[in-house]
């Protein structure tokens, strides 16, 4: 593959970012992105390429735009303009020359590369039957850089562990987009795998439907995030499709999936309650009341379904914990960290 940047090599990101990324991307969007200051890098989260459009980064809670000389500038007139053989010879190099082989991947949207970072796509779809087969035309796409924070999870424990059944409090994380929601989830997920000899709680199967490849993060079959020693997971797999298989298969102690909402959901969750299998899930929403406006949602909460109800927000970053309420609404612990 074509020269890789450099970066300080005490930057431990920096050098993912190297090796799972920016070999990726076109070698003059490469070239620029090298100019980088070291310091910023550490707060990348997103790289946006837009045909036409000036090179956008998001650092943090703010946008940038990137001139040809690797400068973070404010006016979209001095950002690098971004060509369309930019955008083809990073889809090229993301498919390794060969973009019928991702035709799946195209027609759900987005890409995961090695590390685990995403890369999602816009274009033209190409529908069949009504459905969207693929894209094509691709005018933009959004490189979503990955990070495992290892402890993010922690402050939730002594909340959504039980301990007398050596398992977990059936447990809904509600979140705002971007506001850590993935990671907690991910997080925990580890904690469950690897057991917390803190707390006395050993380790457990898990059971990970990970429909859209977020939690982890599976490269040719290989997760890209360390989730532990204890964990199964179905890639690609439609959630509720999922859990039911999981459950048949592999006998799971906690089944785990991201961002539920649609209403064989809400069957495939109710069939694991009875089972005594253990349930930690998302779903987007930045309050309580917002989830009540969600008619799916609003029949998990009224059949009792979650033990634990876990707001977060960005108020102090991602991950801030609002509060945790239990079944009943009662406030089990409120800002308990962030």
């Amino acid at each position: 593959m074509q020269q890789i940047v450099s970066l300080a090599p005490q930057d431990r990101l920096g050098k993912r970012l190297n090796n799972e990324v920016f070999v990726y991307l076109a070698p003059s969007l490469r070239g620029i992105l090298g100019k980088l200051s070291f310091s910023r890098v550490s707060d990348l989260e997103e790289i946006r390429l837009r045909h036409n459009q000036p090179l956008l980064l998001r650092l943090g809670e703010d946008d940038f735009f990137l001139d040809p000389f690797g400068n973070l500038v404010s006016s979209p007139v001095a950002g690098y303009k971004v060509t369309a053989e930019d955008i083809w010879k990073t889809v090229q190099l993301i498919c390794q020359g060969s973009v019928y082989a991702f035709e799946e991947e195209f027609r759900q949207g987005y890409l995961t590369l090695p590390g685990g970072h995403r890369v999602g796509l816009a274009g033209k779809a190409v529908l069949e039957k009504g459905a969207v087969r693929t894209l094509k035309e691709i005018g933009s796409l959004n490189f979503r850089i990955a990070r495992a924070v290892p402890g993010a999870a922690k402050p939730l424990l002594p909340y959504v562990l039980n301990f007398r059944e050596k398992g977990i409090y059936h447990t809904l994380i509600i979140s705002p987009p971007r506001a850590g929601k993935t990671t907690i989830l991910r997080d925990l997920i580890r904690y469950l795998s690897y057991g917390v000899p803190s707390l006395k709680f050993p380790g457990i199967n898990v059971g990970v439907v990970d429909e859209r490849s977020e939690l982890a993060a599976c490269y040719q079959g290989v997760p890209q995030h360390d989730l532990g020693p204890r964990v199964d997971v179905l890639d690609h797999c439609p959630k509720a499709q999922g859990m039911i298989m999981l459950l048949r298969s592999m006998s799971p102690q906690v089944i785990a999936t991201d961002e539920i909402g649609r209403p064989e959901d809400v069957e495939a969750l109710g069939e694991m309650v009875n089972t005594g299998v253990g349930i930690l899930t998302t779903v987007h929403a930045a309050c309580l009341e917002e989830l009540e406006e969600r008619p799916y949602i609003r029949q998990i909460i009224s059949r009792g379904i979650f033990q634990r109800y876990v707001l977060l927000s960005r108020r102090k970053g991602p991950g801030t914990i609002e509060g945790i309420w239990d079944s009943q609404g009662n406030e089990v612990s409120r800002k308990c960290s962030g």
